[in-house]
């Protein structure tokens, strides 16, 4: 969760890594963020209820208001780690049953299943070297997990704590996937799967994920100019994320 106020270390910890990243934005240009693959996990749910924004409508000051019934939601939910880029996804996970996210884990979906998937899916982009993106999570930054990285050649960019305005999966996809699931309910984590799977990949690549990852440079321009705080504009879907 995002914190009402950040210490000043952590403001700072944010312009530093801003900064660093516009510095080779500005002698790379748009080949860097090209270079750039994000990933984040997130939560599937057999109901997802709808969100305030979906639930909007337009009543006189003087109109009753509407009933609202309560819902009893389903407790079944998968957890989704996703892979992707400015073209598109480039591997999807669905954590099975009663598994949780390890260093272990994690770090073999990188070895295993991402690189691969990068190889066959985009030509060139290991030599060129990809920049993966993701947040301070524990399975993310632990030991092993860190080592895998490095024998795989992969550069990690610095991402600070309490960030999300600055994780293109929390203030991009994830949120708009919540809505697309919103007042939706599934049986079974099969069903849930195929949901996110077809709304993932009807998206189109090269407008919807390229915007995602072409808005990284203006976000951290708008950190650095809020001297490290949290933007109440940028933060606007990134809410929808950590529900």
């Amino acid at each position: 969760m995002v914190p009402h106020q950040l210490t000043a270390e952590l403001k700072e910890r944010r312009v530093d890594a801003c900064q660093e990243h516009l510095k080779c934005f500005v002698a790379e240009g748009d080949s860097f963020v090209g270079r750039i693959v994000t990933g984040d996990e997130t939560w599937g749910h057999y109901h997802q209820p709808e969100t305030k924004k979906a639930i909007k409508e337009w009543r006189h000051t003087s109109s009753p208001k509407s009933k609202k019934f309560r819902t009893q939601p389903s407790d079944g939910r998968v957890m989704l780690t996703l892979f992707w880029d400015e073209r598109g996804v480039i591997f999807e996970h669905y954590m099975p049953r009663g598994n949780t996210v390890t260093s272990a884990m994690y770090a073999d979906l990188l070895k295993n299943h991402l690189r691969p998937a990068i190889k066959s899916k985009r030509r060139g982009l290991l030599s060129t070297g990809v920049l993966l993106q993701h947040d301070n999570a524990r399975p993310h930054t632990a030991c092993s997990t860190v080592a895998t990285i490095q024998n795989l050649s992969f550069e990690c960019l610095p991402h600070p704590p309490y960030s999300p305005d600055v994780a293109p999966s929390d203030f991009h996809t994830f949120g708009p996937l919540k809505e697309a699931m919103g007042d939706k309910s599934f049986r079974s984590n099969e069903e849930v799967q195929q949901a996110v799977h077809e709304w993932l990949h009807s998206q189109p690549k090269y407008f919807f994920f390229s915007r995602g990852i072409h808005a990284l440079p203006k976000r951290w321009n708008t950190c650095m100019e809020c001297n490290g705080g949290l933007c109440r504009k940028m933060m606007s879907l990134c809410t929808l994320c950590v529900q």
